[in-house]
């Protein structure tokens, strides 16, 4: 076996993937232009560096469970009111996740609420946090089994260490007074240790009718307010415009 060879099978059986790829290319490029042992150990720890920084961003990126990937660059400011393009570019500093600060975005079906969660959502992964996305319907199914369905269990504990958890379209289906209780208990474990993303249809004036317990949605919204950036989205809505449009 060749010196190049060894150092393959050494580097694999430390699971240095990305020394592992990169290294003859490297190594070419070392004795073509004379690079220093430092800078080729430099170049070859920057490799690994590199590869591990690519499979956390895929990993995590699969594990937010997003429906859709939307970007910030495709949003239309311009046809929402309650909204700007520096109200989100202030966002994106990201203080606000290592203060365990929330985001709630209110307004009518087809403003582009979920879209903007989404854009924050993948903005916060490809700067280094964790994401987990649910719609709340399906969010209330995992909460409801966790107990009896191993991967439901799994993902409500993915959800708990997540920076951020997305909860969307809060508002579009009816939710029972244990389904309620159940939401309740999931808030309150993330209150202060991890940010809240919210997308409902109904401002927070209407939650204590759409959960059933006056008491319970006093608590619940206490600890979603408490710090919490607002956003009221109010305009037409994207799908109207686009049939007017055709």
């Amino acid at each position: 076996m060749n010196a190049f060879d060894k150092a393959v099978d050494l580097l694999s059986a430390l699971q240095l993937k990305g020394c592992q790829q990169s290294l003859s290319e490297i190594l070419d490029d070392s004795e073509q232009n004379h690079i220093s042992y430092i800078n080729f150990l430099n170049n070859i720890l920057q490799a690994e560096a590199s590869y591990r920084t690519d499979r956390r961003l895929k990993r995590n990126m699969s594990a937010a469970h997003f429906p859709i990937l939307k970007s910030l660059e495709e949003f239309k400011f311009g046809r929402v009111k309650g909204v700007t393009k520096t109200d989100i570019s202030l966002l994106l500093d990201f203080r606000w996740i290592d203060n365990h600060k929330n985001l709630l975005f209110f307004g009518p079906p087809g403003l582009g609420k979920t879209h903007l969660a989404i854009a924050i959502g993948l903005k916060a992964i490809q700067t280094g946090y964790t994401v987990s996305f649910e719609k709340i319907s399906n969010l209330i199914k995992l909460l409801k089994t966790q107990e009896i369905h191993r991967m439901a269990g799994f993902r409500i504990r993915k959800i708990l260490k997540s920076d951020i958890v997305i909860i969307d379209e809060i508002g579009y289906t009816p939710i029972d007074r244990k389904e309620a209780n159940l939401f309740f208990n999931l808030i309150s474990e993330l209150y202060e240790k991890r940010s809240v993303v919210i997308t409902s249809n109904k401002s927070f004036n209407n939650w204590a009718e759409m959960l059933g317990d006056t008491v319970m949605t006093t608590a619940l919204l206490d600890r979603l307010l408490h710090h919490a950036k607002i956003f009221n989205l109010d305009g037409e809505s994207y799908r109207i415009q686009k049939q007017k449009e055709v």
